[in-house]
């Protein structure tokens, strides 16, 4: 076991550099399994939820090479299995997406249902309907999704998104890529990762056209060949290190993102009195003032991310005043709030609003990261409380960040991994 120990208090400084979209590497990764060749894919981030889904692809046969820390080879021509281990698809969300590459590959898949952060209710039924529009046979049995094409290929369809989900439009593009016919996905969502796979499978020989926008259509393609392609940069990474120069204040160069696809986050810190310069693939973050209150709403893309929410909550603890965040994705997004307390944090929570009533300083304490975001939200606010926090659990934010503590050590945070059971073995040493 493993925590990380923070002494806060200290300004940031320097530049750090970002790596590739998480949500972005957990779909084009298990799309390498629809190309007859080998797929190239760079910028990967070295993020435990890539490595899982790296040895999911092995265990079903494909080849999986390491070219070097941020590349991969995968050849799928040797393929064979269509069922997923449980053990292993059970451990992160994105394992749905091997649904989709396996059916659009074989005509069938067995797959055992996601797992991943508790943020609440998270059902796949988009997902499946989207799947049974296309002429496959659906099932959930002993826990697996079982999926079945009767003829051995999807057929093309018009499927309508009852919401816009991010996975189940990733989905649908994922099993329509070689069906017969075209697809239209309507009320599509729109945000970075979905035009980054499309760019990878038009990469690989898909036609598919409209990602980004809410209308996308796939023209099904006999086959896809194998190319070289690189991930987008992260952008709740680069929004993490954003909210973090705002939290403990600082000057801070944020190198390799795509500023368009911040906009959403660095227009509330302006709002909070936070400068934000922008190049052409790096921000500029300073805060030297006190922190302004704001009110947040988080909505699909390109509206502000329910993925920094927990990230922005971590400022707004310090902000004057008193901001108002309504939550309008997920129910379970405020599980940090009884961490934030224990720092001395005020905020009321109900049901899908929070009210934050901003505080002069914050006090380090003892804390329990409970996902992935909120647990990097705790490493915010350890960053910006007065003396030491420690944040048990962290193998949720290791699932997301890559480098963490590095990064953070090379703009100035006074952070440590630190193994717990060393610890243990010191004081008993001490103790006898």
């Amino acid at each position: 076991m493993q925590k990380y120990v923070i002494q806060g208090g200290k300004p940031l400084t320097g530049s750090v550099t970002i790596s590739g979209a998480k949500n972005a590497a957990v779909a084009i990764i298990p799309a390498a399994l629809l190309a007859d060749g080998v797929c190239r894919i760079e910028n990967v981030p070295q993020i435990s939820d890539v490595t899982l889904i790296l040895r999911i692809l092995q265990e079903l046969g494909a080849r999986v090479k390491l070219v070097n820390r941020h590349t991969v080879e995968i050849d799928s021509r040797h393929i064979l299995s269509f069922c997923v281990p449980d053990e292993l698809s059970r451990k992160m969300r994105a394992s749905y997406y091997l649904i989709g590459a396996l059916l659009g590959r074989f005509g069938r898949a067995v797959v055992s249902m996601p797992g991943g952060c508790d943020l609440g209710t998270r059902p796949i039924d988009l997902h499946l309907k989207s799947f049974q529009a296309l002429g496959a046979k659906v099932s959930v049995e002993g826990g697996y999704v079982h999926a079945t094409a009767p003829e051995g290929r999807l057929h093309g369809a018009g499927i309508y998104m009852d919401q816009a989900s991010v996975g189940a439009t990733m989905n649908a593009m994922l099993a329509a890529v070689r069906a017969h016919g075209t697809t239209t996905i309507e009320n599509a969502a729109k945000e970075p990762h979905i035009v980054d796979l499309a760019n990878f499978l038009n990469t690989m020989g898909a036609d598919i056209a409209g990602a980004g926008t809410d209308v996308i259509r796939v023209r099904g393609v006999r086959a896809l060949h194998g190319g070289t392609y690189s991930i987008i940069p992260d952008q709740i990474e680069a929004g993490t290190y954003l909210a973090a120069v705002a939290a403990a204040g600082g000057d801070v160069f944020i190198r390799n993102v795509i500023p368009k696809h911040l906009d959403c986050i660095t227009a509330k810190l302006e709002e909070m009195g936070v400068q934000v310069e922008e190049y052409g693939d790096a921000v500029r973050v300073i805060r030297r003032g006190p922190l302004r209150r704001t009110n947040i709403k988080t909505m699909p893309y390109p509206g502000f991310p329910t993925d920094m929410q927990p990230q922005i909550a971590a400022c707004l603890c310090l902000a004057n005043g008193t901001s108002v965040i309504n939550e309008g994705i997920w129910e379970n997004r405020y599980r940090y709030v009884a961490e934030f307390r224990r720092l001395g944090a005020h905020i009321q929570v109900d049901g899908k609003i929070a009210v934050i009533e901003g505080v002069d300083r914050l006090t380090g304490a003892p804390l329990r990261a409970c996902d992935l975001r909120a647990g990097a939200a705790m490493v915010i606010a350890g960053l910006a409380a007065e003396g030491m926090t420690e944040i048990s659990c962290i193998h949720y934010i290791e699932r997301g960040y890559e480098n963490l503590v590095e990064k953070l050590q090379g703009i100035g945070a006074d952070i440590r991994l630190v193994d717990t059971q060393d610890e243990d073995s010191q004081r008993a040493g001490q103790a006898g």
